[in-house]
């Protein structure tokens, strides 16, 4: 997933769908010096022959699952996180409690944070947007039910929000799309999660010029791994990926996820991969 790649056509695109964080592009008005309407040899006005500008395309109706990784409650509930669930011909514990900076930024609440921005984003396109929490101090919901809500929303993509918590010498970020789970339950959606992992990680690295990770397990290229170990990805019955947006263990990394102004650029690469994986389906 070379950083520039896409970018040519899907950035175009999207650009006049979600323009920074203000939202739409106004229309184009006519060059400075031009006029309306063409003028004869004779002095009277000629018909107007170019033809109007294309308006650029809108977002199309569809259902968005954002689902912010982990919960601040967790790690107080060991009973419950620690919980044995299905996920998808094995079982996984309920939760984790997730990461942080060495500050002490904790994952859950940039997660959320940065789910609830983006939710912002595709909602000012007319997008229905469901957070699998609401909230930034609860327990959970464990990774299955997280799936179930998905899939019973029938939503047209799922993008599973988090930060990475790997060795301090690496940074960057990567998506991860489904490889086929153990039990074999999202065959389905595998060549369509490839499709949102491609333009997510093309739209999130213009919009955050993040690195591209490299050091993931299961790589397919630089800032795309393919996992069948993650329930949300195994047991999803739409289009689903997650992205680890950083390594909060990173210096350079934790102070931009601690950067409000670098989470609404995060927040605008994903909303931005989100439309152009829509627009293009």
């Amino acid at each position: 997933m070379a950083r520039r790649r896409s970018l040519g056509s899907h950035a175009l695109l999207i650009s006049g769908v979600l323009a920074g964080c203000s939202g739409m592009v106004s229309d184009a008005s006519a060059p400075a010096g031009t006029s309306a309407s063409p003028v004869s040899a004779t002095g009277t006005p000629s018909p107007e022959r170019s033809s109007p500008t294309p308006a650029a395309p809108s977002a199309p109706p569809a259902v968005v699952v954002l689902d912010p990784g982990h919960n601040g409650g967790n790690a107080s509930a060991p009973e419950v996180i620690n919980r044995p669930v299905p996920a998808g011909g094995f079982t996984k514990p309920c939760n984790t409690t997730g990461t942080s900076t060495d500050a002490g930024y904790a994952e859950h609440e940039f997660t959320f944070d940065v789910a609830q921005r983006a939710a912002a984003l595709l909602r000012q396109q007319g997008m229905t947007v469901l957070l699998t929490r609401t909230e930034d101090s609860g327990v959970g919901p464990c990774v299955d039910e997280r799936a179930a809500f998905a899939n019973h929303t029938a939503a047209d993509v799922v993008v599973s929000i988090h930060a990475d918590g790997a060795a301090a010498g690496v940074e960057g970020f990567h998506v991860i799309e489904p490889a086929l789970a153990p039990d074999g339950g999202n065959a389905a959606i595998l060549d369509a999660s490839h499709k949102v992992a491609t333009e997510l990680g093309t739209a999130f690295a213009a919009a955050t010029q993040q690195t591209l990770a490299t050091y993931p397990g299961a790589l397919e290229e630089p800032g795309l791994t393919r996992r069948d170990d993650l329930a949300g990805l195994n047991l999803a019955r739409v289009p689903a990926v997650f992205i680890e947006c950083a390594n909060m263990r990173n210096a350079d990394d934790a102070a931009a996820v601690s950067d409000p102004a670098w989470r609404q650029s995060a927040a605008q690469g994903i909303a931005q991969g989100v439309v152009a994986y829509l627009v293009a389906r």
